[in-house]
């Protein structure tokens, strides 16, 4: 056939078409052998990172097993019972050894991730800086208390992934602005966390490192793209972590993992130093925040890093000290709320947390004003998914070119990869049986041209004016609302990304947003799932039934909302609910 055509197709050469056919055919072999090649190399790349993993490990193990041989009578489990605020009370007067407290939450960590996966690597250097604290005379607020990192926030000497094997190159040159103020503030980074690969994913598995597991349930996910940390403080292994948040990543695997997490204003800490799989990216506003067990122990993580250092080693973060007074008022507030953003309803268990917790704040003497977020499905394509992928998704397809896609992400990866025209042909079809999957299929086009992105960028800022409009029209103070969850079964995310709209909303806004636990899935949640169809009884509504199904006991949060540069505010608010929470469960 092949042949027959270049005879066609060739008549006034004299070439023979079965020498073309070969030339044609040894391209192809060519081309086959060169991807083989690169497949190769890309194994090879990710074999070298897992042994590197695998040494740091051992290493670690066997200084925790030196430290138990000099220690015999040491008792880990009063350390590791702390809240962090007691810890870091107990490390600064010397009741209790920094050496003690690091080696304790290093064998926790190992212990940890031999169940779940969650380190990506344990960093050797924390013994040196153990060293060097024992000389100080000044103590930082966190003094000898051990911190994780997410994979993407630079340390010295080791790798910022991403969960991309293009990004296994060479280590980084200098600690990110966030280790160096931890540092001088006397914490001991001493664990890198596993994310999923892209980070544009709310589960958490890549194909360098694999799959981390949720601590309640390994057949759920801790969430992501912070899910390292989220599994690894949820089971014991670390005090204090900090995550990411571009969509939702704090905020999703705390929900997941029964945390406390809070996604400050874009610019309230620095950035500088994180390493982004989409550099410049401005159209929605990434940050790093901390997640913890409490939130006393996220206030004095953002007390010990709002000062001179961070504002010296990075101007271009506002210096904002941290608002002691603002976090510590008692003045009744005058909340909003609701149960819904009308786009994607969540289970019954996320929204019974929200109307219980509204009751719990009025008999606390709140007030509690109703609260309709305007034109939610516009913000999550619109503006979230059109501005996220306004190159049409170009620049992480290339980077997916050069890896082995991770299974999970296969059916983002796919989507990414159809042709604009094809998306907005599709999108035309699908319109009439599945409006949902249309708005975002066109919304993943992207913007065509400087003049359509400066017209979006115009759109997110008339929309934060109109949001703020109604949050001040009602004189609202915060406001309660959802956040996805229970946690999804493993595979589920990758499935259904435009779930996440609960979290969306505000980094959309770059309004300061944190989650708070308040109550566990019940048999009568259960039972209420199989009643769900959602606000379109479409195809991801059901698939969002399938994603969160057998979840009795699994942790059920609340999201607390404030105005932007009121991360204090934020927290006073998730105090008041984490307080009230807790005297519930006791009364129980």
């Amino acid at each position: 056939m092949i042949q027959e055509m270049l005879t066609q197709l060739l008549p006034e050469l004299e070439v023979d078409p079965r020498t073309v056919s070969a030339l044609l055919c040894a391209s192809a072999a060519a081309v086959a052998a060169l991807n083989w090649m690169q497949r190769r190399r890309i194994q090879e790349k990710m074999e070298e990172a897992r042994r590197m993993r695998d040494l740091g490990l051992q290493r670690m193990e066997k200084a925790v097993q030196r430290f138990k041989q000099q220690n015999p009578g040491a008792d880990p489990s009063r350390i590791l019972s702390l809240p962090l605020v007691e810890l870091a009370e107990k490390l600064k007067e010397g009741s209790l050894s920094a050496e003690s407290v690091l080696y304790t939450y290093v064998d926790k960590a190992l212990a940890a991730t031999r169940e779940l996966n969650c380190v990506r690597h344990l960093i050797p250097e924390c013994e040196e800086q153990l060293q060097d604290l024992q000389g100080q005379k000044e103590k930082g607020l966190l003094h000898g208390v051990p911190v994780s990192i997410k994979d993407h926030m630079s340390y010295k000497g080791h790798l910022s992934t991403c969960g991309f094997a293009p990004f296994l190159g060479p280590p980084e040159q200098e600690d990110s602005v966030l280790v160096q103020v931890l540092k001088r503030q006397g914490a001991i980074p001493f664990a890198i966390t596993n994310v999923p690969q892209s980070l544009f994913n709310y589960d958490c598995s890549n194909a360098i490192f694999g799959q981390t597991l949720n601590p309640w349930d390994h057949r759920k996910s801790p969430g992501g793209s912070s899910g390292g940390e989220g599994a690894l403080i949820a089971a014991g292994g670390s005090i204090l972590g900090f995550g990411s948040d571009l969509g939702g990543s704090i905020r999703l695997p705390s929900s997941f993992c029964g945390l406390c997490g809070l996604k400050p204003t874009g610019k309230r800490l620095s950035l500088s130093g994180v390493t982004a799989p989409v550099p410049g990216l401005l159209s929605v506003t990434g940050t790093i925040g901390p997640m913890a067990r409490d939130v006393d122990g996220l206030a004095l993580c953002m007390r010990a890093l709002l000062g001179e250092d961070l504002f010296q080693l990075d101007p271009t973060v506002p210096p904002i000290p941290f608002n002691e007074k603002l976090f510590c008022a008692s003045t009744p507030l005058r909340i909003g709320y609701y149960e819904t953003d009308s786009y994607f309803l969540l289970p019954p268990c996320m929204r019974r947390a929200v109307r219980e917790t509204r009751e719990l704040l009025q008999e606390a003497g709140h007030t509690l004003v109703p609260f309709a977020p305007p034109r939610v499905d516009y913000v999550v394509n619109e503006l979230f998914m059109r501005g996220a992928f306004a190159d049409g998704g170009s620049t992480l397809t290339d980077l997916f070119a050069q890896d082995l896609v991770d299974p999970g992400l296969k059916p983002q990866v796919n989507c990414y990869r159809i042709p604009s025209l094809v998306k907005k042909i599709l999108a035309l079809l699908v319109r009439p049986l599945f409006p949902r999957l249309a708005w975002h299929l066109d919304a993943l086009c992207g913007v065509r041209s400087a003049k359509a992105m400066w017209q979006h960028q115009a759109c997110v800022l008339a929309y934060r004016t109109e949001f703020i409009a109604k949050w001040k029209k009602l004189q609202l103070d915060v406001v309660l609302c959802p956040v996805l969850g229970p946690a999804f079964t493993l595979g589920y995310p990758g499935k259904l990304l435009a779930a996440v709209s609960s979290t969306m909303l505000y980094n959309t806004l770059d309004f300061p947003a944190g989650v708070v636990p308040v109550t566990t899935v019940t048999e009568t949640d259960e039972e209420e799932l199989l009643h769900h169809r959602g606000h379109y009884n479409d195809a991801w509504d059901r698939r969002l039934r399938k994603a969160v199904e057998g979840a009795v006991g699994l942790p059920v949060a609340v999201q607390c909302v404030a105005l932007p540069w009121q991360e204090e505010l934020c927290l006073r608010f998730m105090k008041e609910v984490e307080t009230l929470a807790c005297e519930r469960k006791k009364c129980v």
